[in-house]
């Protein structure tokens, strides 16, 4: 209790403030000499003593009194003495005052006590406007909107005037419950009782438009208001970022910046967060620039977004660098660093830190799993889950989710049905995100009929995300057939996103089903979904395997920024149709289009070279892809080239690549080396590659693998099935 409060009440008692009735009289002296023991108690912070005096008292009080003492309860969530105070008022004064009861209401409201909240409001005589505001705020508070908007409604048909407080509850509730309907209702009531230009509710409209997804109903309520301030900023950069659209999100940030209105915290993280979106490095160093001058630096949720802006754009270093300079640094900075690192494919950088972190949370936990996950290391993700769970019980749905993927990483479906048991046993499996992780890793370890039990025991919260993640485990698992029937069951429930429509094109194109993947392009058109650069790649790659070239080449055609991975599909559909030398002219379109091609259209090149005989040809485009583009050529890209020379007879360049290849030949290699020098009868090559290669094969393979191998020369030499290899010095000189 502070001084100021205590001589506002010391002031009550002298200035002979209104009491009930029943004080006038002999007992005024006991009632100011019990006002004074109770302000010396809240004085020295005993609000429950204080309030025991007061109930045990058997006089009234000031109504100032019992109004403060309210209060107080109220900040300290002191149920107990919220109902003693409640009880020593209505027992000394019959008909309390309206403003008193009010007072209750919003003390029981503040302590989540909303039965007696209620009760107090039913038994008032009287009303007002303050009363209804109480107890609309009281259920808004404490998470029960749909009962403030039946308060809010009963209020108004009572003809009760609603206040711009009360309005600024009701659409809180309405964000809340995503009532667009009634907001709609809501902003004709503000505009008829003309608070249209009041700011807070304006910017509460922004607030709910923009939460129930109406960004332009958002963006004409912001630009009406005159002088939006940093609240209403924060709101709009804030919606826009959750719609997806970072880059309007940062305009507005660097608009507000124009107009000279100083940000909060919060807005310059979410302007941070939205150039993450997009990756907007150029805009992150402004923003950063920014940070600088108007001392934000130190600020922990701006510094850990900046952090993350670097990160997410590929500087690590400068992230790094950040880390660094700040003192001292918070849990959180430590996560944002770690997660920064393992989602640039530094994990080993991402654990040393992690190793060093003077505590952890979950959330670190999650950071550092995620990475591992997002790379695909699946045993480092499996040791670090077994340190977690030796290390902490704390486990959220997110450390759920993030087992469930490794768990499908590893196709380890025991580890999965261990997660599932969890899951029901704390309550987890009503999640609806992670019981979509669990179909997921059902369908990918291979067990479809559970994965099917699963998605049909969640009909009732199921979402596209759950269709997609059975629809996949059908596509991945060559039940094409399968998942072009599910699709239009699904139609009937859910509405299909992109994801949906790019595996059923690959599902077509698996199975050539050419009718069912025009019915899928026509579907989207005529539903009006946007043909992304993914789903364009995925039709020509469906129309090229079945067998309609031109088909593709429109959809190609009319692509207006094309990615190297659209090429691709293009050039392999080329080859698919047997149209190598269109092939090779694309290659060279697409040089001259800017555009830089990868391995896999280094390896489409190299299938034409193939087919067309193209031996020179294929030789400097196999040379062109380390030296003039710097990829690594893969395994595929040596078979390939073991092919062109092998196919076509280049004996002698064959054995000069296979001499300098980088690693020892694989057995499908040597098996390719034989069959083209048995149908060359070119038996000398074939025996030199032999006796080249057969000491590192017998040193290097495994030796379940060993008899395979030997099987493999044996009936290339001539030898019956499965005769002990033993070459003779007489039959090593004739080779």
């Amino acid at each position: 209790m502070g001084i100021n409060a205590a001589s506002v009440l010391n002031h009550i008692i002298n200035g002979e403030p209104t009491i009930p009735r029943s004080s006038k009289g002999p007992r005024s002296s006991e009632a100011k000499a019990l006002t004074t023991t109770i302000i010396n108690h809240l004085r020295l912070g005993r609000l429950g003593k204080a309030v025991s005096v007061l109930f045990s008292a058997p006089v009234p009080f000031p109504f100032a009194l019992y109004a403060h003492l309210f209060r107080l309860c109220a900040s300290k969530k002191a149920i107990v003495e919220v109902r003693k105070v409640e009880s020593h008022l209505v027992s000394f004064a019959p008909t309390p005052p309206v403003f008193l009861l009010n007072r209750a209401i919003e003390a029981y409201g503040k302590c989540g006590c909303l039965v007696d909240a209620r009760e107090l409001f039913d038994e008032m005589p009287q009303r007002d406007g303050g009363s209804w505001n109480a107890m609309l705020t009281a259920y808004s508070q404490n998470g029960y909107a749909r009962k403030a908007l039946g308060v809010f409604s009963d209020m108004h048909k009572s003809g009760i005037f609603a206040a711009e407080v009360t309005f600024a509850g009701v659409l809180a509730s309405c964000a809340s419950t995503l009532a667009l309907w009634l907001s709609r209702q809501v902003h004709s009531l503000i505009l008829k009782y003309g608070f249209g230009g009041n700011v807070i509710l304006g910017s509460s409209l922004v607030d709910v438009y923009g939460k129930c997804r109406r960004m332009g109903d958002a963006r004409r309520m912001f630009d009406e208001i005159e002088r939006p301030n940093a609240v209403t900023w924060n709101v709009i950069v804030r919606r826009y970022l959750e719609m997806g659209n970072g880059k309007e999100s940062v305009f507005l940030f660097f608009k507000m910046i124009s107009l000279n209105a100083r940000p909060l915290t919060f807005t310059v993280s979410n302007a941070l967060v939205a150039c993450s979106s997009f990756r907007g490095f150029r805009e992150g160093i402004q923003i950063h620039g920014l940070i600088v001058k108007i001392n934000y630096e130190e600020d922990e949720v701006v510094s850990c977004s900046l952090i993350g802006v670097y990160a997410k754009c590929g500087d690590i270093v400068c992230a790094r660098t950040i880390f660094d300079v700040l003192s001292p640094k918070t849990l959180i900075h430590w996560t944002s660093m770690v997660s920064g690192y393992a989602m640039n494919r530094k994990t080993r950088q991402a654990r040393e830190l992690f190793d060093r972190m003077p505590e952890r949370s979950i959330v670190s936990w999650n950071a550092m799993l995620a990475g591992y996950a997002h790379n695909s290391q699946w045993d480092e993700a499996m040791e670090l889950i077994i340190l977690m769970c030796d290390d902490t019980r704390d486990i959220d749905r997110v450390t759920v989710r993030l087992i469930l993927n490794v768990s499908a990483g590893l196709s380890d479906v025991e580890l999965g049905k261990q997660v599932h048991g969890y899951m029901y046993r704390h309550g987890f499996y009503s999640d609806l995100c992670v019981a979509n992780a669990l179909l997921d890793m059902y369908g990918k370890c291979g067990n479809l009929k559970k994965a099917r039990a699963l998605f049909y025991e969640m009909s009732h919260f199921r979402d596209m995300v759950s269709w997609n993640a059975l629809l996949s485990s059908y596509a991945c698992h060559r039940m094409s057939e399968e998942a072009l029937v599910f699709f239009w069951e699904m139609l009937g429930e859910a509405t299909p996103s992109k994801f949906t429509f790019a595996t059923l094109l690959a599902v077509c194109a698996n199975v050539f089903a050419r009718e069912q993947g025009k019915q899928i392009h026509g579907f989207m058109i005529r539903n009006g979904y946007d043909l992304d650069i993914v789903i364009r790649g995925a039709l020509v790659d469906m129309y090229s395997k079945c067998r309609c070239l031109d088909y593709a080449l429109n959809v190609f055609i009319g692509t207006p920024v094309k990615d190297v991975v659209l090429w691709n599909s293009l050039m392999l559909g080329c080859y698919y149709n047997k149209q190598s030398e269109a092939l090779l002219q694309l290659f060279e379109l697409m040089k001259e289009d800017g555009v830089k091609p990868d391995s896999t259209t280094f390896q489409a090149v190299l299938l034409a070279c193939i087919s067309q005989g193209c031996v020179k040809l294929g030789g400097q485009y196999f040379n062109s892809l380390s030296h003039d583009y710097f990829i690594i050529p893969q395994l595929e890209h040596y078979e390939s080239m073991i092919k062109l020379y092998g196919l076509h007879g280049f004996f002698d360049e064959l054995e000069d690549f296979v001499e300098k290849m980088p690693f020892q030949p694989t057995a499908p290699m040597l098996t390719r080396v034989f069959d083209s020098s048995k149908e060359y009868n070119k038996t000398r090559q074939a025996g030199i590659l032999t006796w080249i290669y057969m000491d590192i094969f017998l040193r290097t393979v495994l030796q379940e693998n060993l008899k395979n191998l030997i099987g493999i020369f044996t009936s290339k030499l001539g030898y019956p099935s499965g005769q002990k290899l033993i070459v003779t010095s007489e039959e090593r000189k004739a080779i």
